[in-house]
């Protein structure tokens, strides 16, 4: 297997030890078909960032920890990838371990052994759970700044929060669906991936203020713990349906909105007003199709940049840390959606 990298920078990319990466480069045998393919994949990876990387100053590795449904990591990953090039001449090398659940004890074996292999820093988007906090205060201890993204980690030794004001955009939310339903107001299904992320606590405390406070005459119908994933979300939303014949309208904070929809369509109920989070590809085409309304986005871009810097700033002892700046959101509709990157 032709490569131009060090055993155990493939190694490192591709999570293995550098013995069992030793073993396939040298098609030694007894190494599994998955094996081989996570360092294959490590080796492409590992051109792509070459490629982007021009400069030749210090290489920073990080580690980019996710618990999210794909469509949100793919999206994730390309912001992360975009910002990578633009640091010259400190150039980040990122590694990346998504999955769309995670126990708490397998998320903290997962950062204990980030840590103890090495890294430059690492950007978290977890629940808040103490386990967790535990786990980054031990990275910390280690001299590995944590930086968390998208939802936040307040209680915990993290160096810094990489995201947007996650109770402004629910208050958004709740303005643009109580304007919508007016007077005739109805009730909301709200959706979370899971009520241990604390983004999405924020997200529903705000809409919940607002809602509360300027449009008494709608409702809140919650459902949680569908993970973000299209069959478990899609199953909950049925059931709401089912139970709860006022429900015409949907404040999406945890995703599998084509699950949502397809719960509605099969209950042929309609739906006022749909607001849902991040210009992923699956919330692009239902944008488009005019099967949801708005967009609230942020730039993930920005945040990878904001992340960036944080960590930077740490592993060059500059004499004053740099705290990031919220993301501003945005309210996309068909009509001003941005190209996609």
């Amino acid at each position: 297997m032709a490569h131009l990298f060090l055993v155990k920078d493939i190694a490192f990319q591709a999570g293995l030890s550098t013995a069992t990466v030793d073993r396939v480069l040298n098609g030694r045998p007894g190494v599994r078909r998955q094996t081989e393919m996570r360092v294959k994949a490590a080796i492409a990876e590992l051109e792509k960032q070459q490629a982007g990387a021009m400069g030749s100053g210090r290489m920073l590795a990080i580690d980019i920890v996710m618990e999210t449904p794909q469509r949100f990591s793919d999206a994730v990953r390309a912001a992360f990838e975009a910002e990578m090039a633009t640091f010259l001449p400190g150039v980040f090398r990122c590694r990346f371990h998504f999955a769309e659940v995670m126990k708490p004890a397998e998320l903290v074996q997962l950062l204990d052994r980030i840590r103890l292999r090495g890294t430059h820093g690492i950007v978290l988007k977890a629940p808040d759970v103490a386990e967790v906090a535990v786990a980054v205060a031990r990275a910390d201890a280690a001299g590995i700044p944590v930086v968390t993204l998208v939802t936040d980690l307040p209680n915990s030794a993290r160096i810094a929060y990489a995201g947007a004001d996650n109770r402004a955009a629910g208050e958004t939310a709740a303005y643009l669906i109580g304007e919508f339903l007016g007077s005739e107001g109805g009730k909301v299904l709200v959706t979370l991936s899971s009520g241990r992320f604390r983004g999405e606590e924020e997200r529903e405390i705000g809409f919940r203020r607002v809602i509360r406070a300027r449009y008494p005459d709608i409702g809140i119908t919650e459902i949680s713990e569908g993970h973000g994933t299209d069959a478990a979300t899609g199953t909950l939303a049925a059931a709401a349906l089912a139970a709860d014949p006022a429900i015409n309208a949907v404040y999406s904070i945890g995703g599998g909105n084509r699950a949502v929809l397809a719960a509605f369509d099969m209950a042929k109920r309609p739906v006022r007003v749909f607001v849902a989070h991040d210009l992923d590809a699956d919330n692009r085409a239902l944008l488009a199709a005019r099967r949801i309304g708005f967009v609230l986005h942020h730039d993930l871009r920005s945040d990878a940049r904001s992340a960036f810097r944080a960590i930077m700033s740490r592993a060059t002892a500059l004499p004053r840390a740099v705290t990031p700046s919220l993301s501003s959101v945005e309210i996309v509709t068909p009509y001003n959606m941005p190209a996609a990157d």
